[in-house]
């Protein structure tokens, strides 16, 4: 039935080394572009995140400075106004006192 030469002539077919080659170089490619770009990138980018987290945290901490400042400003400036418009009033109580003081003479 089956042709004793014909099984022989299949087993003995010679390997296409051109694939051979061509799938050993790709593997090689794939194992490149794994290991030898994606892990350091992978690793960089983390490095990355966490700077930036740290400057996310240095920002809040300047903001929260910058508010305070702010507040701290803003109290300033009304405590010199209270005290400014209290000046006037006693400048203006004074002043009131003396010219009734000084038309009798």
């Amino acid at each position: 039935m089956l042709d004793s030469d014909a099984v022989n002539e299949r087993a003995r077919t010679t390997i296409p080394w051109m694939l051979v080659v061509g799938s050993a170089i790709l593997f090689v490619l794939v194992l490149y572009v794994i290991f030898g770009a994606y892990l350091p990138t992978k690793q960089r980018v983390a490095l990355l995140e966490a700077e930036l987290k740290q400057l996310y945290r240095r920002e809040a901490e300047l903001q929260t400075k910058l508010a305070q400042l702010d507040q701290r400003i803003s109290l300033r400036e009304k405590a010199l106004t209270a005290e400014r418009d209290e000046l006037a009033r006693r400048l203006g109580e004074l002043q009131s006192q003396q010219l009734p003081s000084a038309k009798p003479r």
